[in-house]
């Protein structure tokens, strides 16, 4: 409304007033209520079923999850055009190391046994020297059972298993195919560079330098065909970790997403028969949808735990603003199928009693 107008009727101009004091108060109260502590509050994105958040809660309104084990996507960026990629590089943010290792030792305060570090691609960011000083921090000072990361194996120096391979329990690298031209179309590659040949290079150096050797693999339409047993047995991994493609939407599925999976996804039963395909092995660890999407504790590059119940990544407030108690209430994270998929395992290496 124009100012002349409110000026030249007092009535108009009152109740303007009115309606303006009446909307800061409600703002102030609202940011008040947001900062309250000791409580699950709604979250900035869309809110959970009122159901799953009391499952969440006890009897005195806390939380009843323990953060056992943790995945932290620190970085978005990656090297690789995985075209199932559920975890894309919608930002380029990472936290500085300072505050960073404040939110682990946060997190080591609330019980986290195990720290998985992933992306994006963890080795791209500062040439592995972040990752390298958070795995140490990780076991050398807050002493984790276990310290583990995820790559795609295209960055990795042997340089930084002799710098920080002391620190670290396990090592996976995606790999989806034993075929380079399987690789090629399902984007796990850059320029000319052979992803297997980093990859076999990879597990000699874990063997060299004692770090437990694992391999991940997505399972979709251009590789579901594939008889893996031999590599994977060559290979030797302490696990061979097999997935469903999976769609998160506005990750790789939807109108906001990097990603168009899609065409990579395949049904219950073509997974099942890749699996039957190698039942033989005996370091497979199958891991269809349903177990993937709520069984995992996940912090984005913000330290937000991120809800996948809906089908899409919803955040949490980051739990170096509110704390983990309050953050994990909007997790979404269900522990009875963590520990149904095998989410809790032998996983220090100093208890694998490996022969290096």
């Amino acid at each position: 409304m124009h100012l002349s107008t409110l000026v030249s009727s007092p009535k108009r101009l009152l109740l303007f007033c009115i309606s303006s004091l009446h909307s800061i108060l409600a703002s102030v109260y609202s940011k008040v209520a947001q900062w309250t502590t000791g409580e699950c509050k709604e979250p900035t994105s869309p809110a959970a079923p009122a159901e799953s958040k009391r499952e969440l809660r006890s009897d005195d309104g806390s939380s009843t999850t323990t953060p056992t084990s943790v995945n932290y996507h620190f970085t978005r960026k990656c090297n690789y055009k995985c075209g199932f990629c559920f975890h894309t590089a919608k930002t380029s943010f990472v936290l500085p190391l300072e505050e960073a290792t404040r939110g682990l030792q946060l997190l080591k305060d609330s019980g986290m046994e195990k720290i998985n570090f992933s992306g994006g691609e963890p080795f791209l960011h500062d040439r592995g020297e972040f990752l390298g000083k958070m795995v140490q921090f990780c076991k050398q000072d807050l002493q984790l059972p276990s310290v583990s990361i995820v790559s795609n194996g295209s960055m990795i120096k042997e340089s930084w298993f002799r710098k920080y391979g002391d620190y670290l329990d396990i090592l996976a690298i995606s790999c989806d195919s034993f075929d380079e031209d399987t690789n090629q179309l399902i984007g796990r590659t850059q320029g000319r560079k052979s992803h297997l040949d980093s990859l076999y290079k990879i597990r000699q150096w874990s063997q060299q330098y004692k770090v437990a050797f694992k391999i991940n693999s997505v399972i979709n339409t251009f590789n579901v065909d594939e008889d893996m047993s031999e590599n994977i047995a060559k290979l030797d991994p302490v696990r061979w970790k097999v997935f469903q493609c999976l769609l998160i939407d506005g990750e790789n599925a939807g109108e906001q997403a990097l990603r168009e999976a899609e065409r990579f996804v395949i049904s219950e039963q073509q997974f099942q028969e890749f699996l039957d395909r190698h039942s033989s092995v005996s370091c497979l660890v199958p891991e269809s949808n349903e177990k993937m999407r709520n069984s995992y504790l996940i912090l984005d590059e913000y330290m937000r735990f991120l809800d996948c119940r809906e089908g899409r990544k919803d955040p949490s407030k980051s739990i170096l603003d509110v704390g983990v108690k309050e953050a994990i209430c909007f997790s979404g994270f269900d522990e009875k199928m963590f520990l149904k998929r095998g989410g809790k395992y032998v996983w220090s290496k100093a208890d694998m009693k490996l022969e290096w």
